[in-house]
């Protein structure tokens, strides 16, 4: 096993040889990063001390490959030094032999190779050469390696390849940000919350704080919330509930851009998207102090609809394979404002500043009900749109990346 902390020669002949570097940590492929050679002249020393989102660029790369996902044995990257990759973008390249991945210049800033051929393809990198006949290299572009849409955040756009030689850290930390926002989703989320959810997820970038940690508060200050609602105490409880709305934005974004999403903090992520609106809305119904027929019929249509809403969701997903909010910008234009836990605590929220938090939860019951409405309608309309032959499809995957967000 060669030394990971080996530096070889990037030319045959000797001539200007620089720095090729492993990452350390890592087995196949082996990540190897070299410096820049600027105007013919010695390579820049190592940028070692530069961090992305509080990581380095080898501890970027090490969370890239993390166990349970190795390519090919025997394949190793060539990598500009100051690269940062999308993560799907790199583990596709380490997938492709021979594949050189280019700039918008049109220059190898990548290259997955085998052993042998790592001197020569660090060469290029550093000099910023072109690819040359019988290289045996085949130029990519990050298109051509992963789809443009990601059916999770529902949203269409380039994939991250940026070099910090080119451009600001903090220009691309944000874009990197940017890039982890689901581009269809409700209006507090993607009008008010990205603000100030960057600032927060920087803050937990500095003081250490995991994404499963974020997600752990959002689960007590679910609980804190429903409690608070059953007795009554709708203020305190929305407080609670609203922060829980905050940090579940937070810890999405704090594990996309620290790379350390866990398939624990998936489960915990989308389990407590999923399972806690109705417990509030059962507890809401609780701690009003009317008669309790109506106020039961009201909980009963607002956690049965939340239920058949999900039911219908689910039936979209399961017959054409998308979601129904990503079908036509129509759809995507009521996910702003459906039925759903923060729409519906602008309403509680609205009502219980005026003192009627009895009304809020009636406003909450008749919105869930043309919510689902509006929905079993799409899925109708969709199945319709199928047994006539047209295709059913996101509609931003043929619209610019800016449209969908």
């Amino acid at each position: 096993m060669e030394n990971p902390g080996r530096s070889e020669g990037l030319d045959r002949g000797g001539e200007g040889a620089g720095p090729l570097r492993a990452v350390e940590g890592l087995d196949h492929p082996r990540v190897w990063r070299v410096s820049a050679d600027v105007a013919g002249e010695q390579p820049e020393p190592l940028c070692s001390s530069l961090r992305v989102w509080g990581l380095t660029l080898d501890e970027r790369w090490r969370r890239t490959f993390l166990p349970g996902r190795p390519p090919p044995r025997g394949l190793e990257l060539v990598v500009a030094e100051d690269l940062v990759l999308d993560e799907k973008v790199a583990t596709a390249l380490a997938q492709r032999r021979g594949a050189a991945l280019l700039d918008e210049a049109g220059r190898p800033v990548a290259v997955c190779v085998d052993a042998p051929a790592r001197a020569e393809a660090g060469a290029r990198i550093a000099r910023g050469r072109g690819l040359a006949e019988g290289s045996g290299l085949h130029s990519v572009r990050a298109e051509d390696l992963v789809d443009r849409h990601d059916p999770r955040l529902r949203k269409s756009e380039p994939p991250v390849v940026a070099r910090l030689a080119s451009v600001e850290a903090q220009d691309l930390e944000a874009r990197l940000f940017s890039a982890s926002y689901k581009g269809v989703t409700d209006f507090v989320t993607a009008w008010v919350w990205p603000r100030p959810a960057r600032a927060a997820t920087k803050l937990c970038v500095r003081l250490g704080v995991s994404p499963n940690t974020v997600t752990i508060l959002s689960w007590l200050l679910v609980i804190a919330a429903m409690l608070l609602f059953a007795r009554g105490d709708y203020g305190l409880g929305l407080v609670a509930a609203w922060w829980m709305t905050f940090l579940d934005t937070v810890d999405g974004k704090l594990a996309r851009v620290t790379l350390r999403s866990t398939r624990i903090g998936h489960v915990l992520d989308h389990g407590l998207d999923i399972t806690h609106p109705p417990f509030w809305y059962g507890a809401w119904a609780m701690g009003l102090a009317a008669p309790p027929t109506w106020w039961d019929l009201a909980a009963w249509v607002v956690i049965g609809g939340y239920v058949a809403g999900r039911l219908v969701e689910g039936l979209f997903i399961l017959i054409f394979r998308m979601e129904t909010h990503s079908w036509r910008p129509l759809d995507s234009w009521f996910r702003t404002i459906t039925a759903r836990r923060n729409p519906n605590l602008v309403l509680l929220t609205g009502a219980t500043l005026a003192g009627r938090p009895d009304l809020g939860f009636a406003a909450v019951a008749v919105w869930t009900l043309l919510s689902l409405g509006f929905h079993a309608v799409r899925l109708l309309q969709a199945g319709a749109a199928r047994l006539r032959g047209r295709s059913v499809e996101p509609w931003y995957l043929r619209a610019p990346a800016a449209e969908a967000r």
